[in-house]
């Protein structure tokens, strides 16, 4: 328990200043004066004051925040600050320092795979059959055991995933599958069939099948500074793309609700991913970046998307939105984000007890 309370506090704090950071960083490029940086909520354990900005770590580890001179509506502001004030900006300006902070969470998580790929490489498992599935298409077609998938359709394999989704996209016409067999091409014309299965989300699906299972051969290639950039944003962009598509199905109710989970479960996961290697323990602090992202970006007032909404309103109107229904808007948030939190942290109990 005690190597997970502190993978969690590490992890928490990359996430939490990385987020603050970009906030920072945007914030004092248009010339908005910070009063304070803080890492964590609550009472200061520590606390020093650099130039204009004071410099904070909080007792509650579940956050941050970027106070800037100027930042509350109808709030006193000397006539020397105003320069600095933050509502005195232009609106794009604005937009932007609110965004940078989900943004950053996101150039976190391109940095950290961007790191992974460039010193690990690529891994993947061969286009190897490692098994043929009794009367399956494959076998009808003479497809064997240690049989090597080179192309399909004339399009070329280079991985199982490769093998898989060509296969997937098929409209259940024959195929014609090119494989190496002892030195040598052999040409198979196979007809999928349907079969169900399960995707990620446990939703059952119908998927083209020829009955083969991989022989879990893995492989390795080193890449290039561009080929880890490349790879670095597609991997950033799927595990958003995914992220986005398991919000939108737990409220279309595809996927259950209680497998949401709370700090209880993000410090479970983080002990184990640090005691897997360093390399797991920064791909789960990349994924955590990326949820946090587009998490921060949800229309919800308090939230960074909700004060995006307001400006945006702002520019469509000509005039802000008025302090009441600030004021409203933002109690109905934290009032969302409480009862979430309530949620996220029963289900995390239950796991508990349940042995998850």
């Amino acid at each position: 328990m005690g190597n997970s309370l502190v993978a969690f506090v590490i992890v928490l704090g990359i996430l939490v200043f990385f987020h603050e950071l970009g906030h920072f960083l945007v914030a004092r490029f248009f010339g908005v004066g910070v009063e304070t940086f803080s890492l964590g909520f609550g009472p200061k354990i520590y606390q020093r004051r650099m130039g204009f900005t004071q410099y904070c770590i909080s007792l509650i580890p579940l956050g941050g925040y970027v106070k800037m001179v100027g930042e509350e509506p109808g709030a006193p502001l000397a006539e020397s600050d105003i320069p600095l004030s933050f509502n005195h900006k232009k609106l794009y300006q604005k937009i932007l320092i609110v965004a940078a902070g989900p943004l950053f969470n996101f150039l976190l998580a391109f940095l950290i795979f961007y790191a992974i790929f460039q010193f690990s490489g690529l891994y993947f498992v061969k286009p190897v059959v490692g098994e043929v599935g009794p009367n399956s298409p494959a076998q009808v077609a003479g497809m064997a055991t240690g049989d090597v998938v080179v192309a399909i359709d004339g399009k070329p394999v280079t991985s199982w995933d490769d093998m898989v989704t060509l296969i997937g996209e098929t409209s259940g016409e024959v195929l014609a599958i090119q494989v190496e067999r002892d030195g040598r091409d052999h040409l198979f014309q196979v007809l999928p069939e349907t079969r169900m299965s399960k995707n990620i989300f446990g939703e059952e699906i119908k998927r083209f099948m020829i009955g083969v299972a991989a022989s879990g051969d893995v492989t390795h290639i080193s890449l290039n500074p561009f080929q880890a950039l490349w790879h670095g944003g597609l991997r950033t962009w799927e595990i958003s793309r995914l992220t986005v598509l398991s919000v939108v199905k737990i409220f279309q109710g595809s996927v259950a609700a209680d497998s949401l989970g709370g700090p209880i479960m993000i410090a479970q996961m983080a002990g184990k991913q640090a005691k897997a290697g360093v390399a797991s323990f920064f791909f789960f602090i990349a994924m955590l970046s990326v949820n946090l992202g587009i998490i921060n970006l949800f229309p919800v007032p308090v939230l960074d998307g909700g004060h995006i909404v307001f400006f945006c309103y702002e520019a469509v109107t000509g005039k802000p939105a008025s302090e009441k229904f600030h004021e409203q808007a933002n109690r109905l948030g934290m009032g969302l984000l409480m009862a979430l939190m309530v949620f996220v942290f029963y289900n995390d109990i239950i796991r508990i007890f349940n042995g998850g």
